[in-house]
């Protein structure tokens, strides 16, 4: 078997030298070009495994050939050299869809790590199906935690499959409870790092005294109480993932030690006098806006750009009502694991009707709470409306729910549900009884709930206090599905 084949694209000499020994120690079969016309020559030649470029060229920059082989049908992961302080080149390329970057002069220890983790990539990864039949797997083998059917989620999926491929730094947005983690470990979880670990901080539950041990590790007799070497994050995450949940909540001191961490790829262990190479691709998570919090002068915005090369933004569940249906069964069947009763608990229609009319401020993690709480309450194996303790539900017009039968069996078993389980919802009633269905049901859900707001508000004379009490709903969220449904107080 033929040994895979590195393509170093660079005008200096002793650098492509320099280079191919190091590569050709590895075992590997290198091409070298000088230019971005002997590099496309090579191209249309030979497959290679990987690609290196710089990014000055004597006919162009590398970006261009970055652009032009992720464009292509071919899979080649693709890094980019670039001057050293050249962090914005470095941002550049990674958009651009560069798998990473190497900075002048060239570590080799840091080249030896990014060559083994290129060559991991293998074979492109399979697309997402709907999460029904989903069985995407990666490394062992495990399915995509994130779940959904509707239009956002299965676009959602396809792209953390293509951020998988990749060593971009991604930060992930969306409300609190809306899933960043999941999003976070499925990336992990497709990438070649699958095997590595995955480690996630809650960046806004450490102590900020605490920060740069907790982060970087400790040298025995550092500080009091350091009775032993110990290491941190970094350390632990190295060959895998690092996730900064709540990256927003780090304080600015810890923030220009984590941007001189990311740029050098070294950390240095408190009470150390040098530092030490770790190879870990980051992942940061975020409900706040990290780009109001550098305005604000709260987050450095060296540090913005260097760690929101990709954005990944999570849609609220109120935006995806239509996964509402796979959800309960999901996690109904989970909660059965240590719930007993659970495996007999059935969901009133009218129950999951209130679920799909409800504005879910909380998101995935408050449907959970809420179908937790409702198996406590629960009488006779139903969930009745009342048992979920939703604010003003069953106050407005019915909705139609989803039937859960047809994702109850396949969305239960991923959830680690028994194979025994009835499904949740049997013999839902048809809301239209033989009516025109309509053509977009959140376009007539939303017309629905415009008439409602509207009405309560021509009762009360446009007090909105007075109308989110008549609707049973806070003035925030009265406030917020307004500004949804452009209701104006003119109209």
């Amino acid at each position: 078997m033929s040994s895979p084949r590195i393509l170093v694209v660079d005008d200096e000499a002793h650098l492509r030298e320099l280079l191919e020994i190091a590569l050709v120690k590895m075992g590997l079969d290198v091409d070298s070009a000088d230019s971005l016309s002997a590099a496309r020559s090579h191209l249309a030649q030979n497959d290679y495994a990987l690609i290196l470029t710089d990014m000055r060229l004597p006919d162009g920059l590398g970006i261009e050939l970055v652009r032009e082989v992720t464009a292509g049908e071919k899979v080649i992961p693709i890094a980019v050299i670039t001057a050293y302080g050249s962090a914005d080149n470095a941002v550049m390329a990674l958009k651009a869809g560069a798998f990473d970057y190497l900075s002048k002069p060239v570590a080799l220890d840091q080249l030896r790590l990014m060559v083994q983790s290129a060559l991991r990539v293998g074979k492109p990864v399979e697309t997402p199906r709907p999460v029904a039949d989903s069985k995407l797997r990666a490394g062992a083998g495990s399915a995509l935690r994130l779940i959904g059917q509707s239009a956002a989620m299965q676009e959602l999926r396809t792209q953390i499959v293509r951020l998988a491929r990749s060593m971009a730094p991604v930060a992930i947005t969306g409300e609190s409870g809306s899933g960043k983690e999941l999003a976070a470990r499925d990336i992990h979880a497709l990438s070649p790092r699958a095997d590595k670990p995955f480690v996630a901080v809650n960046c806004g539950a450490i102590p900020e005294a605490l920060m740069e041990a907790e982060f970087f590790g400790y040298r025995k007799g550092a500080f009091t109480g350091a009775a032993d070497d110990r290491d941190g994050f970094f350390q632990a995450a190295n060959g895998g993932t690092l996730l900064l949940d709540e990256v927003a909540d780090l304080p600015l001191a810890m923030q220009v030690k984590l941007l001189r961490a990311i740029q050098e790829r070294r950390v240095r262990k408190v009470g150390a006098t040098v530092e030490e190479a770790v190879d870990v691709r980051l992942v940061s998570a975020t409900h706040q806006n990290l780009a109001e919090c550098v305005e604000s002068g709260r987050f450095r915005q060296d540090l913005y750009y260097r760690l929101n090369v990709i954005e990944l933004k999570l849609p609220p569940l109120r935006e995806r009502l239509d996964d509402i249906g796979l959800l309960v069964a999901a996690i109904l069947g989970r909660l059965s694991a240590f719930t007993p009763q659970a495996e007999q608990v059935t969901l009133a229609p009218a129950a999951l009707s209130a679920l799909c009319a409800y504005a879910f401020p909380g998101n995935v993690r408050e449907l959970e709470n809420i179908l937790e709480r409702a198996l406590a309450f629960a009488n006779d194996g139903v969930i009745e409306v009342a048992d979920l303790g939703l604010k003003g539900a069953g106050q407005g017009r019915p909705v139609e729910a989803p039937d859960l039968a047809d994702h109850y069996s396949e969305a239960a078993l991923a959830a680690g549900a028994p194979a025994s389980l009835e499904p949740v919802v049997a013999g839902m009633p048809a809301q239209f009884n033989g009516a025109e269905l309509p053509s977009s049901l959140p376009d007539y859900l939303d017309d629905i709930e415009r008439d409602v707001i509207r009405q309560a508000l021509t009762r009360t004379h446009f007090n909105r206090t007075k109308a989110a009490d008549l609707l049973g709903i806070s003035f925030r969220q009265l406030r917020y599905r307004m500004q949804r449904l452009s209701i104006h107080e003119q109209d």
